[in-house]
């Protein structure tokens, strides 16, 4: 198989307050460069997992009903990555439920790939959760000079 068939996606969600409403924003690229973005407030809270969670649910939605097989999904949730990949797993019956929604839509693909990025390589996302909940694009990163002065 190409690695040019992979679809790329990138995930974010976003609760205001936390807990509170719950906006996601996502990213889904074909493997023609086709992009598509959503930017969608929830009708439920809850907390910022509980917002990564459904996010990265939403993305899986998303690039299956595009048709995509093979699919990188980028989130910046280690959290929410961790528990849909495993080993690691939640008490709280909230994100369980999600993690299992998660984990459902996992076998709709011949193969995909979860992985965490650094917050500042998930800015689109970022924007469109952010968004949702009508805030504005998050801070420009503050780039800082690693030599200190002597």
């Amino acid at each position: 198989m190409n690695p040019d068939d992979f679809w790329q996606a990138w995930f974010d969600g976003s609760a205001l307050p936390n807990p509170g409403k719950i906006g996601i924003g996502l990213v889904l690229i074909a493997p023609d460069g086709r992009c598509s973005e959503k930017s969608r407030l929830l009708n439920v809270s809850g907390c910022n997992n509980e917002a990564e969670l459904q996010a990265l649910c939403a993305a899986l939605e998303l690039a299956a009903a595009a048709g995509a097989r093979r699919l990188v999904l980028h989130g910046d949730s280690d959290v929410a990555l961790r528990y849909v990949r495993g080993p690691d797993s939640t008490q709280i019956a909230r994100l369980q439920v999600l993690v299992a929604q998660a984990r459902d839509w996992l076998p709709r693909f011949d193969e995909v790939q979860l992985l965490w990025i650094p917050r500042h390589r998930n800015r689109e996302a970022d924007r469109l959760s952010r968004q949702a909940l009508g805030l504005p694009p998050g801070p420009a990163p503050v780039l800082r000079n690693r030599r200190r002065a002597r």
